[in-house]
């Protein structure tokens, strides 16, 4: 069985819709459980005992919100302990060129000081899903599919 985290932040609701769509092409891996929580419920012994770690934020000012980021920060504690997983971001932004690839890579970077695997994309939208707004149709299934692709690449991993 293979575990997949996917912890969001959402204020308006936007990054949750995405959430659940990333959840849902996660389910779609056979033997995959997903466990879907939003940042404040979520503490550092859920990341531990994940085999995949998927994050979504809304975009602020091009960065990651304060209570994602906070996560991250309080994961040092367990920094070594996340190397070989396999990760994947998520963003919604407010309109076109306000930071969503700068807010995704902010929280790909963190992935990769913990020695994370992180599963891009070779044919657009290759640091993780983006939406503006709400998301429509296409996006959300940008997000069924990168929460798939995380989910098949982490079972090939663990296997």
């Amino acid at each position: 069985m293979v575990k997949i985290l996917v912890v969001y932040d959402s204020k308006t609701g936007n990054t949750e819709k995405m959430a659940l769509a990333v959840a849902e092409g996660a389910k779609q891996i056979s033997g995959t459980e997903v466990i879907l929580k939003r940042v404040d419920q979520t503490n550092l012994e859920d990341l531990k005992n994940a085999d995949g770690i998927i994050m979504g934020s809304p975009t602020y000012y091009g960065q990651m919100s304060a209570k994602l980021k906070n996560l991250i920060d309080e994961s040092v504690k367990i920094h070594g302990k996340l190397e070989g997983k396999v990760g994947a971001a998520f963003t919604s932004s407010g309109g076109t060129a306000t930071g969503a690839e700068t807010t995704l890579l902010s929280i790909i970077q963190a992935m990769l000081v913990h020695g994370m695997i992180v599963q891009g994309r070779a044919n657009d939208k290759h640091y993780g899903a983006t939406a503006v707004g709400s998301p429509c149709k296409e996006e959300l299934e940008y997000c069924r599919e990168l929460g798939k692709r995380v989910a098949s690449l982490t079972a090939k991993l663990k296997h």
